[in-house]
């Protein structure tokens, strides 16, 4: 009874209808990509009367996969404007029309012989996993007692994970991987999404938006209540009293603020490089390299797809693994074990492929580094950079530092999921393994020196971390006095009220 119900269902409900649609859009089109590229030159043949020139095929493919981080894109840049009318838990609601109104483009574009729908579902489903990554790591953040934010906070990237491997088992040939059923593949998506319209407005909206943007204060005392179990929650609505008190302004802060103000400079540039670290550390091209370093191995065409899904097991597993131990262990030695862990088991990958013709029991140690990272990445850095920038960022500037975050996130996997195929010729292959074993060692020495730990702590005291950082004066004695008055026991309370006012 650590964790109360509640609070839990919340981050598996929230989580099912958000991250892990995006975890299952990552790995959906790699299974059906031969037959949507039939489909294509079909539908092209029709129209146009010839084959579908290949530089053609290759670039509505690769805009196929590659709008979807744009659609993530636009989605981020829209959830302020979202969340200021809608709340959070509003926003989560709202969102799900985008993955019903996907779902219907992406399984209705083969009967309408249409590739465009495909492609335009591909950008609102895309818009639906921006507002997600954005939305829900800021409820989680808002609704856990600080114990067990990291907890909570990782519901987010287990069910990425989750998603990631439904995608890969659905997509086997004997389920929907298949030339008459692709399409379900996709119908899927609406499953979730119908699933958290049920769940969702049963539970309460975050507390700390309802007191701080709302001012209800009865609603949240009731929020809380629900999320914690108990009756008396005057202790956790002080700390978010105390909260309001110490931000200069209580009213929502836009980017533009964000980027100018001196008091979040280090918090800002660490969630930058921690998100930039999250897609350019080279997950992504190991999804892409898998399948031909296991045919390399000499596995056989027809077992590539179960070996396949061995590594989404690995990330699942990880990432839980991530969950129970990130309260005891804490963010930072997670983070920085991570990126330190890739870049070892990339710098051997490298070495093991450039031998890997000449050694018949080589590819099976590719294969091992293969899982390593896996394991690597999802025992830190595939969850913890959105727990961070809720983590960093007091409730004022926590919408513009999501965008910020969430810019960087799907510019960067635009950028790879562009880049990647040219870089995947064989010549430029431990070449571009080397990049990421630099960007995941710069990432650790960043985090190590900079990160300080935010296990356990209020959101007031990790402001405190990062003032002596930013060079901001400490605390004024008033807020001081606050700082007192929120942390003091029920019973020194009172008398600490006294002192106060004798004083004034």
């Amino acid at each position: 009874g650590w964790l109360h119900h509640v609070t839990k269902h919340a981050a598996f409900f929230g989580a099912l209808g958000s991250s892990f649609l995006y975890g299952y859009n990552l790995s959906v089109v790699n299974a059906p990509a031969s037959y949507i590229k039939e489909f294509y030159n079909k539908t092209w043949m029709e129209r146009y009367g010839e084959p579908i020139p290949s530089e053609t095929s290759t670039l509505l493919w690769s805009i196929t996969v590659s709008i979807f981080a744009i659609g993530g894109l636009l989605g981020t840049l829209s959830v302020s404007l979202i969340i200021k009318v809608a709340g959070r838990k509003g926003t989560l609601l709202l969102n799900n029309c985008f993955a019903v109104t996907a779902a219907l483009l992406l399984s209705l574009g083969e009967m309408s012989r249409s590739f465009e729908m495909l492609i335009i579902g591909r950008i609102v489903i895309g818009v639906n996993s921006g507002i997600s990554l954005s939305v829900l790591p800021m409820y989680l953040g808002e609704i856990s007692p600080k114990h067990i934010r990291g907890s909570i906070g990782q519901f987010n990237s287990i069910l990425i994970c989750l998603g990631v491997f439904t995608g890969q088992v659905l997509g086997l040939p004997e389920l929907l991987g298949q030339e008459s059923r692709w399409n379900y593949l996709f119908s899927f998506l609406a499953f979730p999404a119908v699933l958290q319209l049920c769940v969702l407005p049963f539970l309460p909206e975050s507390p700390r938006y309802l007191l701080m943007e709302k001012k209800d204060e009865a609603g949240a005392e009731k929020a809380f209540q629900k999320f914690l179990g108990k009756t008396d929650v005057s202790q956790e609505l002080e700390e978010v009293h105390a909260e309001a008190r110490a931000q200069d302004n209580v009213n929502a802060v836009s980017v533009l603020q964000l980027l100018r103000s001196p008091a979040v400079r280090w918090q800002l540039i660490t969630i930058i490089i921690t998100m930039a670290c999250y897609q350019l550390c080279g997950l992504n091209a190991i999804w892409y390299y898998t399948n031909g370093i296991l045919r390399e191995a000499g596995f056989a065409e027809h077992l590539l797809p179960y070996v396949t899904l061995s590594t989404g097991g690995i990330e699942t597993l990880a990432a839980i693994f991530s969950g129970l131990v990130i309260e005891r262990i804490g963010r930072r030695p997670l983070l920085i074990f991570g990126f330190s862990s890739m870049a070892v088991f990339f710098s051997l990958l490298t070495i093991f492929l450039n031998f890997q013709d000449r050694v018949s029991w080589m590819p099976y140690l590719s294969y091992s580094c293969i899982l390593a990272v896996i394991a690597g990445f999802c025992s830190g850095p595939g969850g913890i950079p959105f727990i961070l920038t809720g983590e960093l960022f007091e409730q004022s500037y926590r919408p513009a530092a999501f965008m910020i975050a969430g810019t960087v996130n799907w510019l960067s996997n635009f950028a790879v999921g562009l880049l990647f195929p040219f870089i995947q010729v064989r010549s430029l292959q431990s070449f571009a393994f080397l990049v990421f074993v630099a960007v995941c060692t710069l990432g650790s020495i960043y985090l190590c020196v900079v990160l300080p730990e935010t296990k356990n702590k209020t959101f007031m005291d990790i402001s405190q971390s990062f003032a002596k950082i930013n060079k901001m004066p400490e605390l004024s004695p008033g807020q001081e006095m606050e700082l007192v008055l929120s942390i003091a026991p029920e019973s020194e309370k009172a008398a600490d009220v006294q002192n106060t006012e004798i004083s004034l």
